[in-house]
C-alpha cells in the first residue's frame, strides 16, 4: 500500500483504527460482565455492549458513506488495553473492591481512547464536508461520553464505600450480584 498523502486517506486509515477497536470492545465486554462483582458495574457494561453493537453499525453505515467495506486495521492502543488487563486479572487474580476498581480504571481508559478517536474523527469530516458521517460518528462519542460518566460515577461509588481518607480500607458493605437474572 503507498503512503498516506492526503487528509481523506488518513481519515479512512482512522476510521479502520476505531472500527477494529470497536470490535474488539464488542468481544471483551461480556468478559467484563462476567468479572464485575457488583451489580451495577455489570450492567454498566451490558449496557455498554449494547451500545458498542450500534456504534459498529454506525461505523460500517460510514464506510458505506464512503463508498468503502468496513474493515479494521489493528489498534495498538486498544490492544495495550485488552493485554494490560488480561495480564493484571491473571497475575493479580484480583476480587471483590480491588477487581471492580481496576475494571472501572480500565473502562476509564478505554473510553478516553474512543473519544480521543472519534473527536478526531469528527474534525476531519467536517473539514471534508461529510456532514451524515459527523452526524453518526458524533452519536458515537456521545454514548462514549455517557460510558465514562458512568463508570466514573461507579469508581466514586466503590472508592467512598471501601477506602478511608488515609488509603486504607473501611468495613465494606457485602457486595452482590444477582446471578439468577442472567
Amino acid at each position: 500500500m503507498p503512503h498516506m498523502t492526503t487528509p481523506k486517506q488518513l481519515f479512512e486509515h482512522e476510521l479502520k483504527d476505531i472500527y477494529y477497536a470497536e470490535k474488539t470492545i464488542e468481544t471483551m465486554l461480556p468478559k467484563l460482565v462476567s468479572e464485575a462483582t457488583t451489580r451495577d458495574l455489570s450492567r454498566a457494561f451490558e449496557t455498554h455492549l449494547k451500545e458498542t453493537r450500534e456504534q459498529i453499525k454506525n461505523l460500517e453505515r460510514v464506510f458505506g458513506q464512503l463508498g468503502k467495506r468496513a474493515e479494521g486495521t489493528t489498534c495498538p492502543g486498544i490492544e495495550g488495553i485488552k493485554a494490560e488487563h488480561d495480564e493484571f486479572i491473571r497475575d493479580e487474580q484480583p476480587a471483590g473492591e480491588i477487581r471492580d476498581l481496576f475494571l472501572t480504571g480500565a473502562a476509564s481508559r478505554t473510553e478516553h481512547y474512543e473519544i480521543a478517536a472519534y473527536t478526531g474523527l469528527i474534525a476531519m469530516a467536517r473539514k471534508l464536508g461529510e456532514k451524515e458521517v459527523v452526524e453518526l460518528l458524533d452519536k458515537n462519542l456521545r454514548q462514549e461520553k455517557d460510558a465514562l460518566k458512568k463508570v466514573e460515577t461507579i469508581s466514586k461509588q466503590i472508592l467512598t464505600e471501601t477506602v478511608k481518607p488515609n488509603g486504607g480500607a473501611t468495613k465494606s458493605k457485602p457486595r452482590t450480584r444477582a446471578r439468577a437474572s442472567r
